[in-house]
C-alpha cells in the first residue's frame, strides 16, 4: 500500500506534518479530512505527484503572487475591514479551518491594500506564524488592536467569539464616523457653494458696476466705497484665500509635531464651543468601548489601556491614560486616577468604579460607551439644527450688504438724471 507524506492545518491555524497509508491519493485526504484537518500539500513518498503539485500550486497562488502584484499603497479603509471582520468571523463560526477561511477571502477581494495584506498573512500562516504573528506584520490593514484581540481569542481557544467582538466593535465605531461625517456634509456643502457665489460675484459682477459709478462720476456712499475696495482685493489677493486654509491646517500639523505644542491644541479643540464637546464624548466612547472590548477578550487590563490610548486621537487624553496606566501598575484602581485626569463626567467614573467592585468592568465600559453614542448623536443633531439657521442669517446679511451697496449709488444716480 503506498504511503503519502502531507503538509495540513489545523482549526487553530497551526501546521500539522506526518505521513499516512492509503490506496490513492483521494482516500489519503479524505483519511486526513477525518481528523479535521485541512491539506495544504500531499505527495506521495518516493515520487512527487504531479497533478497534485499543480493543484497545490494553484492553492498556493497567493504567496506567488505576492512577489509580482502584492505590493500596493495606502491602508485599508474602515469600511472594508469591518466587512472582512464580519465575514471572517461568520466563516469561522461555520467551521472552516483559518486558512481555508482567508484564501475564500483572498480570493474574493479586489486588488488593493487589504488583499496584499491578506497574502501575506496567508504566506506567513503557510511558513508556521500564528494568525496574531502574520497580522502583526500587516499594520496597513491590522492595528495593535486587532492584533491583541486575535492573540487573546487563540490563547483561549475563543477566535470565533473574539472575531465576532471585533466586527461589532467596528461596526459600531464605523456607525459613529458615518452619523458624524454624514451630519457635515450639509453644512460643509452650503458653505463652500456660497462661498464660491459670493467669490463670483466680487471677481465678476462689482468691477462692472464701478465702470458704471465712475462713468457717471457719482459720489459714491462709504458702504460702496467698502463694497468696491474688497471687489479690488478679492481680483488682486483671491490666492490668499485658497492659501490660508492650506496654511492653517500645515502650520496647526507643524505645531503638533511638538509634544507641548501638540497638548495646547489638543487642549483648544476640547474647548470648543459645542464641537469641542461633540469631540469629547466621541474619544471616550471610542476609547471605552475599546478598553471594554480588550478586556472582554481576556487582554490584560495595562495591554489594554495602552492600546486604547493609541487609539483616543487626542494628546489631553494620551497623557491622561499614561497616568492611569502608571497608577494601575503601582496597585491603585482605574476609577480614582480616572477621576484625578478630569478627562471625563463623574458618572463614567461612578460607572467605572462600580464595574470594579462587581468585576463587570467590560459590561460597565460597554454601557459608557453606547450611552455617549447617543449623546454624540444629539449633539450633532444640535449642532446641525444651530448651524442652519446661523448659516441663513450670515449669507442674508452678505447679500443684503451687496444689495444695499450697489443700490444706493444707483438710486442717486437715478434722482440726478430725472
Amino acid at each position: 500500500m503506498p504511503s503519502y507524506k502531507y503538509e495540513a492545518m489545523d482549526h487553530a491555524g497551526a501546521e500539522v506534518t506526518g505521513t499516512i497509508d492509503a490506496e490513492s491519493e483521494g482516500e489519503a485526504q479524505q483519511l486526513i479530512r477525518e481528523q479535521d484537518l485541512f491539506v495544504t500539500k500531499i505527495t506521495e513518498e518516493g515520487r512527487k505527484k504531479k497533478k497534485k503539485k499543480d493543484k497545490d500550486d494553484k492553492r498556493k497562488g497567493p504567496r506567488r503572487r505576492k512577489a509580482g502584484g502584492g505590493f500596493s499603497f495606502g491602508k485599508v479603509r474602515s469600511k472594508q475591514l469591518c466587512t472582512f471582520t464580519r465575514q471572517l468571523s461568520t466563516l469561522q463560526d461555520a467551521g472552516l479551518p483559518i486558512l481555508r477561511s482567508l484564501m475564500i477571502l483572498e480570493g474574493q477581494s479586489k486588488p488593493g491594500p487589504l488583499k496584499s495584506s491578506l497574502m501575506g498573512v496567508i504566506e506567513d500562516i503557510e511558513s508556521g506564524s500564528t494568525l496574531s504573528e502574520a497580522m502583526a506584520k500587516q499594520p496597513k490593514a491590522f492595528d495593535d488592536l486587532y492584533v491583541n484581540m486575535v492573540k487573546a481569542g487563540e490563547a483561549g481557544g475563543a477566535l470565533e467569539v473574539i472575531l465576532q467582538r471585533l466586527a461589532e466593535f467596528k461596526e459600531r465605531a464605523q456607525s459613529l464616523k458615518r452619523k458624524v461625517v454624514g451630519a457635515m456634509i450639509y453644512p460643509a456643502a452650503v458653505v463652500t457653494v456660497a462661498i464660491l457665489i459670493v467669490s463670483g460675484i466680487m471677481v465678476f459682477i462689482i468691477p462692472k458696476f464701478k465702470k458704471i459709478f465712475l462713468g457717471f462720476d457719482v459720489e459714491l456712499p462709504e458702504i460702496t466705497i467698502v463694497l468696491l475696495n474688497a471687489s479690488d482685493w478679492f481680483a488682486t489677493y483671491w490666492w490668499v484665500l485658497v492659501i490660508s486654509p492650506i496654511a492653517f491646517v500645515l502650520t496647526i500639523k507643524l505645531i503638533k509635531k511638538n509634544k507641548t505644542g501638540a497638548f495646547v491644541i489638543d487642549w483648544i479643540a476640547l474647548k470648543l464651543p459645542l464641537l469641542g464637546k461633540i469631540l469629547q464624548k466621541s474619544t471616550v466612547a471610542r476609547t471605552m468601548r475599546t478598553l471594554g472590548t480588550l478586556i472582554a477578550s481576556g487582554v490584560p487590563i495595562l495591554e489594554a489601556l495602552t492600546i486604547a490610548r493609541d487609539t483616543a486621537g487626542n494628546t489631553v487624553f494620551r497623557r491622561a491614560f499614561d497616568n492611569i496606566h502608571s497608577a494601575i501598575r503601582e496597585g491603585e484602581s482605574i476609577a480614582i486616577p480616572l477621576r484625578e485626569a478630569r478627562i471625563v463626567d463623574d458618572i463614567v467614573v461612578n460607572m467605572v468604579d462600580v464595574g470594579e467592585e462587581t468585576g463587570a468592568l467590560d459590561t460597565m465600559m460597554y454601557k459608557v460607551a453606547e450611552v455617549y453614542d447617543e449623546e454624540v448623536a444629539v449633539a450633532v443633531d444640535g449642532l446641525i439644527s444651530m448651524l442652519e439657521p446661523i448659516m441663513v442669517v450670515v449669507l442674508g446679511l452678505i447679500v443684503g450688504f451687496i444689495v444695499i451697496a450697489l443700490f444706493m449709488p444707483l438710486v442717486k444716480l437715478l434722482n440726478e438724471l430725472s
